[in-house]
């Protein structure tokens, strides 16, 4: 059973890796995915590293606090970061810097074996998810500490399923869990795992804390918005901006900045199309006379949304009518803004907090979703009551690099 578990496994990853070369012809992401893998990483670390895997960007937005910690307390170390997605190699570029930045190969027994014994780690951090057997396996048998920050575990996860023989042997290659809730404690407890469990939080508040209290300016944010309010709506899909435009086009004095979730050519056509004045940032920074025709500015680059908030009345996340469920509520909460976003948002901890406790608000169609905006923007004292509710959720939630932080001191002591 456990050998036809592994070839099973085998055969899915090839499969995975052919049908992303298939997908390559047209799509320009997994184009991306395969040339980023051509080529093995060229590096070879005779000291001992600090490894930490992220799937995408905003897994090391997660893991980041915790790496900046490290960096600081120990400077001789080098660190590697590997990325799955091009995504998030891509906009970790900047930090070249700091750190080795590579994609993570794909997993078979050959590649792990050969970027471990190149990383040579000193400790490996994986971030919230992405359980790939070979290197999870090949790090555990280095003896090499090996903890997952940020996790979070639900039933239906192949781990607590009667075939899930194969992730469970995964999950034993983790030297400690360092897991958001007390159910997910639970989860892990149920198979077996008793000692090695903390409940730590998420760093992800840890880390938008960081960003709301250094807070670098957007240029030409101020002069949008003027006097008048402002919504920011971040990572929107087009069934959100649908619905904002048509709010848009009742309330000509209500301003609107829209960060879409995807920075294309064809996205950012399609929604500057459903809005039928907008201006383009890029537009907007050469001509700032823009600002006086238009309430709404969409914004064409990426790396600027969590700055963005910050200039709000009120913040529209996205993403609450596609399956995979809503974006980044935090960001915006941990400048005491109110959060609203569509009904796929259940899997979200931080967002079902947000309801409960008065820091945002859901909708199911633009009926609901125009009754709660006109509810904020016409009550002031509600509108800052909600802000003040959701910048209490982040603040209260804070410490989790602490706790992860000094048990890697402990390690390396």
């Amino acid at each position: 059973m456990k050998i036809l578990s592994v070839i099973l496994y085998n055969l899915f990853i090839q499969l995975y890796a052919f049908s992303i070369r298939i997908a390559s012809i047209w799509n320009k992401k997994a184009r991306m995915w395969v040339r980023g893998r051509k080529t093995f990483p060229d590096f070879q670390f005779d000291k001992k590293t600090i490894w930490m895997h992220c799937a995408s960007l905003g897994e090391f937005e997660q893991g980041r606090p915790v790496l900046e910690n490290l960096k600081k307390s120990y400077p001789e170390h080098s660190i590697v970061l590997s990325f799955f997605s091009p995504s998030g190699y891509l906009s970790a570029q900047k930090h070249k810097d700091n750190y080795q930045i590579i994609y993570l190969p794909l997993d078979t027994a050959f590649n792990a074996k050969k970027i471990i014994s190149r990383i040579n780690p000193g400790i490996v951090l994986w971030v919230k998810y992405e359980y790939w057997y070979h290197h999870l396996t090949e790090i555990k048998k280095g003896n090499i500490p090996l903890l997952l920050i940020s996790g979070i575990f639900r039933e239906n996860q192949p781990f607590f399923k009667f075939y899930g023989h194969l992730w469970r042997k995964i999950l034993r290659s983790f030297t400690h869990f360092f897991v958001q809730n007390s159910h997910s404690k639970l989860l892990l407890e149920s198979i077996g795992f008793n000692e090695n469990i903390t409940i730590s939080g998420d760093t992800r508040f840890d880390r938008v804390i960081e960003i709301a209290e250094n807070k670098v300016p957007v240029e030409g944010i101020d002069a949008f918005k003027e006097n008048n309010r402002l919504l920011v709506a971040g990572s929107t899909w087009k069934e959100d901006v649908q619905m904002l435009a048509e709010y848009a086009k009742k309330n000509p004095s209500l301003k609107f900045v829209i960060a879409p979730h995807e920075i294309s050519m064809h996205s950012l056509k399609e929604t500057k199309n459903i809005f039928s004045n907008a201006v383009l940032y890029s537009e907007l920074k050469i001509n700032s006379a823009l600002s006086e025709t238009s309430n709404v500015l969409i914004i064409d680059n990426i790396g600027m949304l969590s700055r963005l908030y910050a200039y709000a009345d009120i913040c529209y996340i996205g993403g609450g009518f596609n399956k995979s469920g809503i974006h980044n509520t935090l960001e915006a909460a941990a400048y005491g803004k109110p959060v609203v976003f569509g009904p796929h948002y259940k899997k979200f901890e931080e967002a079902n907090r947000l309801i409960k406790e008065g820091g945002g608000a859901t909708f199911r169609n633009y009926s609901e979703l125009e009754k709660i905006l006109n509810e904020f923007i016409g009550n002031p004292e509600k509108l800052m009551e909600a802000g003040k509710k959701a910048k209490e959720i982040v603040y209260n939630s804070k410490g989790a690099t602490e706790k992860i932080s000094a048990y890697i001191k402990g390690i390396f002591s």
